[in-house]
């Protein structure tokens, strides 16, 4: 965590910087990251969440060392020293067991957050935001913070069983919804100055009065909500102007920032400016799937435009059948029906199609989709009409006319963005997708 570290000290020392968190579980969304990285000279923050990765396997099948292993072979692979990758776990709490009782819940959450640090994870977002059968709606400051407390208490005698680097945390009740918002949106109020001064008071006290003084010492972001959020088909924009009073209570801060969750989506212009109001951590996660997202459906045309249905690998309307079969990771997001529904499944920023890439079937298709372009690369005039991008970057001799090459380098357009918010030394993403 030392590089994170010296993010937040030159912060504090009046610097216009801070780092964003990749929080994907895709493989090729992770190689983008980390080639992104490796070509900038910048640390990579990769996060998986809780319902991602956990003692169950998420819905990725993978546990928090399957996801660690994962991530270091594609480090290791692209000839990114270990040094420069740092692993998060998000919402991490009793997020996944929110249908059990509390006591049951939170054991739960005990196993995970102690799998995590076994695992290697070093920045830890212990949420305890969420009511359980039994509690209360919504859960006072200082449950949260209590039930936060006892969760840090079992990371910090993992992370002493496990040695390594100590463990740094994110705390916060404020937290927007994983993945978007439910229903459509058209302002946000951002949290009260008040209410985030009461927020590390009370974690504060949770952790003194369970003895985590040392581990107060290393909670380095506060998640609040600054106004910014998606829906299905629309974004609600950061107004700096809004945040003033907000920003000036992380501030008086030693050691803490703002994380901001559901950056993605947000302007340019946008992004820079939540870093200088110190929401400083931007977490992005559904405009990276949604960018892989946008590169495998061209990909799928142009496959079709030069193979026919037949020959083609068929990925989209494979991934379109997974989600008509298997509605469970979309019907509570979409209530529509017949046309808008197939709409809603395939465009939707906040791209529920992402939980289906690692069904096999969709794999499988994806797999055959490369290799049909291993026999036959994309030809330009196609890439130009479904890809004018990574036209634009083959043309230049950037990337390769490889259709894993240009997935990658779609999603590093939009990791450029986020580079650049930070205050990275932004070289071409083009460039950066070459690495």
């Amino acid at each position: 965590m030392k590089s994170l570290l010296e993010i937040i000290a030159r912060h504090k020392a009046g610097k216009a910087v801070g780092i964003y968190s990749v929080c994907c579980a895709h493989p090729l969304i992770i190689e983008a990251a980390l080639r992104f990285a490796k070509q900038q000279g910048s640390p990579a923050l990769i996060e998986a969440t809780s319902n991602q990765v956990n003692q169950e396997g998420g819905y990725t099948g993978m546990r928090p060392a399957d996801f660690a292993r994962l991530v270091h072979e594609i480090a290791a692979r692209v000839g990114l020293s270990p040094g420069q990758v740092m692993l998060g776990g998000d919402h991490l709490g009793p997020n996944c067991w929110q249908q059990l009782p509390a006591e049951t819940a939170m054991r739960n959450a005990e196993r995970l957050i102690a799998d995590y640090l076994a695992a290697g994870f070093r920045k830890i977002h212990l949420d305890c935001s969420m009511s359980c059968v039994g509690d209360p709606v919504p859960l006072s400051d200082s449950t949260v913070a209590a039930r936060a407390a006892r969760l840090c208490a079992i990371a910090e005698r993992a992370w002493r069983k496990a040695g390594g680097e100590a463990p740094v945390y994110i705390v916060g009740t404020e937290v927007p919804v994983p993945g978007g918002a439910h229903e459509a949106l058209h302002e946000l109020t951002p949290t009260a100055p008040a209410a985030a001064a009461a927020t590390i008071a009370a974690h504060r006290r949770a952790f003194d009065e369970v003895g985590l003084h040392d581990a107060w010492s290393r909670v380095i972001g506060l998640v609040v909500q600054p106004g910014v959020e998606f829906d299905h088909y629309q974004v609600v924009d950061f107004q700096p102007g809004g945040v003033g009073e907000l920003s000036a209570v992380v501030a008086t801060q030693k050691q803490m920032l703002y994380e901001a969750h559901s950056t993605d989506y947000q302007r340019a212009d946008n992004l820079r400016a939540l870093v200088r109001g110190h929401f400083a951590i931007l977490k992005v996660g559904p405009a990276l799937s949604f960018a892989l997202r946008e590169a495998l459906f061209a990909l799928d045309q142009i496959e079709t435009e030069l193979l026919g249905s037949e020959r083609a690998s068929g990925l989209r309307r494979t991934i379109l059948k997974a989600m008509e079969t298997d509605p469970r990771y979309w019907q509570r997001y979409y209530s529509s029906s017949g046309a808008q529904l197939r709409l809603d499944w395939q465009y939707s920023l906040s791209d529920r199609i992402r939980y289906y890439w690692p069904q096999p079937a969709v794999a499988a298709a994806l797999e055959r989709l490369f290799a049909n372009f291993g026999e036959r690369a994309p030809p330009l005039a196609l890439l130009s009409q479904y890809l004018p991008a990574g036209y634009q970057a083959v043309r230049e001799g950037h990337i390769k006319p490889d259709a894993r090459e240009l997935a990658m380098h779609h999603v590093s357009l939009v990791l450029g963005q986020y580079a650049a918010a930070c205050g990275q030394s932004v070289l071409r993403s083009d460039d950066a997708s070459a690495a």
